[in-house]
């Protein structure tokens, strides 16, 4: 094949066959294909796009570069979430062992984070003792006994995926629906789900800032679900400000372990049910999502939510009476509040901005190579829609290192919009995209 006429071919807005599309994946793995070849076909692809045929054949070929994790010997469909990210973000603490009450297997693999606060293993190693370090067979008797385990991603699993994600990174071909979504099937596909159910955030916090394109990005993973046989559904939700409280990673396993005994924040609440009913339909354990709902309900209000999430913990090796008594969990030097200045109501608060504070005070990474800080972290104690008067405290920073204290206070404070007339939080789910089409909710 003539890697010139390819790259001209999608230029000029044709379909790419799969041999094609493979041959280009392959060879820009192997580096027989030359990083400016590899940018022109991704402009190419930015430009013209993609079938849903062709991206669901660019998410197998990138599949094909790498390792792919064999869970066959986990008895059920394995069901996995994926959430398009945010700030707060801290569904899988509380989805993973919920879901896993139903008996359903949750066979997570997880990555450490990079930007506004720690990965789902970050965040779990805030637990002493917590290790997500093993091998297959450990990790698919673990899900066997428990119905839930956590390890992480193998070192080669896409890695071309790993290395067209940098060269579109420094190409400005990153804002592309069909190379966005075969990058992420192509992950969760490689490792092992039979069935994926997708988190996709909307607005200010979000990669994608405008539901239209969330909507867009969800339909197109959905459809790349359909051409290679793995149910998808996706759950369009709301990121304009952070979700929850807690922003953070020990922050977080605590507002987890408040959210699995009924006492967490609503938000955070609705959205892991919502995500768990259709994660309990996929798993075929249920037809009617509203009944799997109603399971879910019934397993926080009797206890049975939150001893998964000990039983998860201990067999991983981590301390579950840090479960039972959270205050053991890593605590910070200092707590700081911050003070809001004027009266009011809540109308906005900057997600992204609330993210990069946390990041500032050690809660993320900046670069790979940077330590987290599990103890340090963001609370926040007001959301849109609540009434504010001035002096009241409307965050709570979490600090160890007080070299950006003040400017994170600043900043906070810059976060939040203040305003005289109430307004309504916006629309926590926005739509469910299934193969039927997209759903209001």
């Amino acid at each position: 094949m003539n890697t010139v006429e390819i790259i001209r071919k999608k230029r000029d807005g044709h379909v790419l066959t799969t041999a094609e599309i493979d041959y280009m994946i392959s060879g820009y793995s192997t580096g027989e294909i030359p990083d400016y070849q590899m940018s022109a076909w991704a402009m190419a692809v930015f430009n013209q796009g993609m079938t849903a045929k062709e991206t669901a054949d660019l998410t197998m070929a990138m599949i094909a570069s790498g390792e792919q994790v064999d869970l066959s010997q986990i008895q059920g469909i394995k069901v996995d979430k994926h959430s398009t990210g945010g700030v707060g973000d801290t569904t899988t603490l509380v989805l993973a062992p919920l879901v896993a009450t139903a008996g359903i297997p949750v066979a997570k693999l997880s990555g450490r984070g990079l930007g506004h606060t720690g990965g789902t293993i970050d965040k779990l190693e805030s637990i002493t003792g917590f290790s997500t370090e093993m091998e297959i067979a450990r990790f698919s008797e673990l899900v066997n006994e428990n119905q839930i385990a956590v390890m992480g991603q193998t070192a080669n699993l896409t890695p071309a995926d790993k290395k067209l994600y940098a060269l579109r990174d420094v190409t400005a071909t990153v804002d592309s629906i069909p190379l966005i979504a075969s990058s992420i099937m192509s992950k969760k596909i490689a490792a092992g789900a039979d069935a994926i159910c997708l988190d996709v955030k909307t607005g200010d916090g979000a990669f994608m800032k405008e539901e239209a394109d969330a909507i867009r990005l969800a339909e197109a993973m959905v459809e790349i679900g359909k051409h290679v046989g793995r149910t998808t559904i996706a759950v369009v939700s709301d990121m304009s400000q952070p979700l929850g409280k807690a922003i953070g990673n020990a922050i977080e396993i605590e507002e987890a372990i408040d959210t699995l005994a009924g006492k967490g924040p609503e938000d955070l609440t609705e959205l892991s049910l919502v995500l768990g009913a259709h994660m309990l339909t996929l798993s075929q354990k249920y037809t009617d999502v509203a009944k799997a709902r109603e399971a879910l309900e019934i397993a926080i209000q009797n206890g049975s939510a939150l001893e998964k999430l000990k039983q998860f913990v201990a067999g991983q090796n981590g301390d579950q009476d840090q479960i039972e008594h959270p205050e053991q969990l890593p605590q910070p030097q200092q707590k700081i509040e911050v003070k809001i200045e004027k009266s009011g109501y809540v109308t906005g608060i900057f997600a992204e901005e609330v993210g990069v504070c946390a990041m500032l005070l050690g809660a993320g990474r900046r670069t790979k190579e940077d330590e987290i800080d599990h103890a340090v972290g963001i609370r926040l104690h007001k959301k849109v829609g609540d009434e504010v008067k001035a002096g009241d405290v409307i965050a709570t920073m979490y600090v160890n290192d007080t070299q950006y204290v003040s400017e994170v206070q600043e900043r906070l404070l810059q976060a939040y919009t203040i305003a005289d007339v109430h307004v309504t939080p916006a629309k926590l789910i926005r739509c469910i995209v299934t193969t039927d089409g997209v759903m209001q909710y």
